[in-house]
């Protein structure tokens, strides 16, 4: 059925767009899982149930320009094979845009390569072990990357310490930024070689070439729904009981499964904009504190005996500690938030999105 045309910035949504909007509303909010008020979805209700009418005109406007994702109006499949070669593209143009330095196109990359393995691990069950075997090629690619990467987490982390007591003068802080781009610039010599960019490319190009041979076509909503609903039960079950007693390695085991879960749910942002947008927002604000505290366990790692950095070590450890600390306090907030409702209704949550907007496209 054609949509029909968007109304005039902040004029009030047609009566029937109106009537499906509270249908919507009443699916979604009927029936609410127990302790939803009091362990913070309100933040969600509120902010959405409130605005449901100017929200489905701006979908209507933009939902052309968007990148590929799940509808209700497509097959899942051919979503699912679109949403991979947008990805793959991507990782292609951060290699070969000249524009880009090579620390701008290995981070690009990275990113890419994040997105592809986020929906491999959700269709592995539907292509089989050739998911796995590509999940892990595009692992290890990545992993030969890590050199210049953590070079950087290391002055991104000097950037984010927060000195008062101005324990650090500014002489230090540029001799410290100086000795760290060294340390880059001579793992950047040696990682994004013209021979690495080849070995990129070819991987990049044949994962494409596989993907028109993946079996999706009898893949449903339900049952992507049901892996969406599994990995974040990965996700909430990997939040430490203790958030202060965490080790760095929790922490980091946290974030890599906060990652899957923050490009899986891209996924079915068409089913409803708003609400899917705020919670990919959510998830990447805990992403991005749990990933300050893990550059700055990289920049920790520079100050130990031995190490490049270790003359400083005396001054920088309160700093790190002292912003590893909050980092952590900040991202047991979110992730209270976030991972409040348990993974069946999140299921049910999903698969009411899908036929409450199925049923408003017929």
């Amino acid at each position: 059925m054609p949509h029909p045309e968007p109304a005039p910035f902040g004029a009030k949504a047609p009566r029937e767009g109106r009537a499906q909007d509270r249908s919507r509303a009443r699916a979604l909010c009927s029936k609410p899982a127990p302790g939803w008020e009091a362990r913070g979805w309100v933040l969600f209700r509120r902010a959405e149930i409130a605005t449901l009418g100017p929200v489905f005109q701006a979908e209507q406007t933009s939902r052309m320009s968007e990148k590929p994702a799940i509808r209700p109006d497509g097959a899942v499949g051919d979503a699912l094979r679109a949403v991979a070669r947008d990805i793959l593209a991507e990782a292609l143009a951060a290699l070969d845009d000249p524009e880009k330095s090579d620390a701008v196109a290995v981070h690009d990359y990275r990113k890419a390569m994040k997105r592809w393995r986020a929906l491999l691990r959700l269709i592995i069950p539907f292509i089989g072990d050739e998911g796995e075997q590509l999940r892990v090629e595009a692992r290890d690619l990545a992993r030969e990357l890590a050199g210049a990467r953590d070079a950087q987490s290391a002055l991104d982390a000097l950037d984010d310490l927060k000195d008062p007591d101005e324990t650090l003068s500014k002489a230090t802080r540029a001799n410290l930024r100086a000795r760290i781009e060294e340390i880059r610039a001579a793992a950047e010599e040696t990682t994004l070689t013209e021979a690495m960019r080849g070995k990129l490319r070819a991987s990049v190009t044949t994962a494409n070439l596989s993907v028109g041979t993946w079996p999706l076509d009898h893949v449903g909503f339900a049952a992507v729904a049901g892996e969406l609903a599994e990995h974040y039960r990965r996700a909430r079950q990997a939040a430490p009981a203790d958030w202060h007693a965490a080790s760095s390695e929790e922490l980091h085991r946290l974030r890599q499964r906060v990652v899957v879960h923050r490009y899986q749910m891209e996924l079915v942002e068409p089913l409803w904009p708003r609400l899917t947008k705020l919670w990919v927002a959510e998830t990447q604000r805990l992403r991005e504190r749990l990933g300050a505290h893990h550059d700055l366990t990289t920049l920790a790692t520079l100050i130990a005996p031995h190490q490049p950095l270790a003359r400083w070590r005396s001054r920088l450890t309160p700093l790190i500690a002292a912003r590893e600390a909050a980092h952590v306090k900040a991202a047991a907030r979110v992730a209270g938030r976030l991972f409040a409702e348990k993974p069946r209704a999140f299921r049910r949550r999903l698969e009411a999105l899908w036929e409450s907007r199925s049923e408003a496209e017929e």
